[in-house]
């Protein structure tokens, strides 16, 4: 080195570096403090890629095709020639005025078809089983099969929506709700099906079988909207979108206390928005899937991009549910500015070891909860129903910031890996749970970070690891 080099090298040292140094630990904090500010323009951007099904400026009205709203007068027959007729011309709105319409079977939508309930209107739907066949080609518990239809079924369709201030009635509590009790042996052969790979098309349920249609389901379509509506005492899973791609759900009611009444199931759908909405629910208030054990795997089709807001929920089950049909992989997901009443667990991400699959990269901020039944926050990946598999699924890459639950009756936080696939890369920030029975159960998890968690006015330094439950080594408690 040169004397002309050596002195440059030195005044570089003396007066450049003091000077830089501050500015590369300035930047390095800016980006690690500003990464949770990202992920959340993220969700914006999944916002602004969402299409909305467009339609054009032409009406049909159901009671042109003899609907009649008495409650009395069979009208699925005229509903369905409304809607192909909507589409057949080349779409727009299907409009049901105030009354009350007894549909006796399904309606099934179609592209380009916008179903407009009136703010006085209220769908009646069969409480006869038979009146929902022909099977359809559906998802049951992510499982591929054919069933019963959904009441409002639409099959590979572009561009459909459900809108208005009416009334959808299920009137499910004195049929199909009570058929839960039944259905533990077809339920044990439609996932034995999925696990040997039996074809489709030879998956045959429906009449002399007990699986409950599924309530209102998008199967592989685009463009999808539900807005403004009441849905109230349906069979099973709500409003499911199935393979949907662009999917809003926005300013809904939902009042149905059956069991699994799931309130939304995004199932294996890519850039879902769920807004403004009213949750009362006998299962999940929102619950993301992907497909159930080597059925999941063979379809391959993850549920990414949802962006979950300005909720209410109260539930005989959870908050938001990841699970546990999620062999397919679950990712990006975003929920923010919602309140919990009642619930089991508020923020509940569940599998086992039949299932695989991944659940990463999901984001929680400024969530307030009255009570979690259960535990506030909860991990399992021990959830029930294991049939004997080694898949572990993988839990990775989780925030969880600024929330406060009033009580929890079991657990805090509950955190329960596999030894093989431990629960990682958690982080929680400014979380305070004012009353819980037990503040912590961990087991098998790893890189869990806590920032200002407070939980019985006591704070959380760090994380405890392979803790024991102090409740006698007992488990969660139903």
């Amino acid at each position: 080195m040169s004397i002309r080099e050596d002195v440059k090298l030195k005044r570089v040292i003396k007066y450049v570096l003091p000077a830089i140094v501050p500015l590369i630990f300035i930047s390095l904090f800016s980006c690690r403090a500003g990464r949770e500010a990202v992920n959340w323009e993220a969700a914006q951007e999944i916002i602004k890629n969402i299409t909305r099904p467009q339609f054009p400026d032409r009406e049909f009205s159901v009671t042109d095709y003899g609907a009649v709203g008495n409650s009395i007068t069979p009208c699925r027959q005229a509903f369905q020639k409304a809607v192909d007729a909507c589409n057949q011309s080349g779409g727009g709105r299907v409009i049901v005025p105030a009354g009350n319409f007894y549909l006796d079977g399904p309606i099934h939508l179609k592209s380009n078809v916008h179903l407009v309930l009136n703010k006085d209107t209220r769908l009646e739907f069969s409480k006869h089983p038979q009146d929902y066949l022909p099977m359809v080609l559906t998802r049951w518990e992510g499982t591929e099969l054919y069933n019963y239809s959904p009441f409002i079924y639409a099959y590979q369709a572009i561009n459909v929506a459900i809108t208005g201030r009416g009334v959808i009635d299920g009137n499910a509590a004195d049929t199909f709700a009570k058929w839960k009790p039944h259905q533990k042996k077809d339920k044990k052969t439609l996932r034995q099906m999925g696990n040997d790979g039996v074809p489709v098309y030879q998956r045959l349920f429906g009449e002399g079988h007990f699986l409950r249609p599924v309530s209102i389901q998008f199967f592989s379509c685009v463009n999808v909207l539900v807005e403004g509506v009441t849905i109230v005492d349906m069979p099973f899973w709500i409003i499911h979108p199935l393979y949907c791609t662009n999917v809003t759900i926005r300013d809904i009611t939902v009042d149905s206390w059956n069991p699994n009444n799931d309130g939304v199931d995004p199932d294996g759908s890519v850039n879902v928005l769920i807004e403004n909405c009213t949750f009362r629910t006998g299962d999940d208030a929102i619950a993301i899937k992907s497909g159930r054990d080597q059925d999941g795997w063979r379809v391959g089709r993850p549920t990414e991009n949802v962006v979950i807001r300005n909720c209410r929920m109260e539930s005989k089950a959870n908050g938001l549910c990841i699970g546990s049909e999620m062999s397919g992989s679950v990712r990006k997901i975003f929920m923010e500015n919602c309140t919990v009443g009642n619930a089991g667990s508020t923020i509940y991400f569940k599998g086992n070891l039949d299932r695989g699959g991944i659940v990463e990269n999901v984001y929680v901020r400024n969530i307030t909860v009255q009570r979690a039944r259960h535990a506030f926050i909860r991990f399992d990946s021990n959830y029930k129903g294991h049939r004997g598999n080694h898949f572990p699924p993988v839990f990775r890459n989780f925030t969880i910031q600024h929330v406060t639950c009033e009580q929890a009756d079991q657990y805090g936080l509950y955190f329960k890996g596999v030894a093989d696939e431990p629960i990682s890369r958690v982080f929680l920030e400014d979380i305070i749970i004012k009353k819980a029975e037990f503040p912590v159960y961990s087991q098998y998890v790893k890189d869990i970070r806590v920032k200002s968690v407070i939980i019985n006015n006591s704070a959380l330094s760090k994380f405890p690891l392979n803790e024991v439950p102090v409740n006698d080594g007992k488990e969660m408690r139903w």
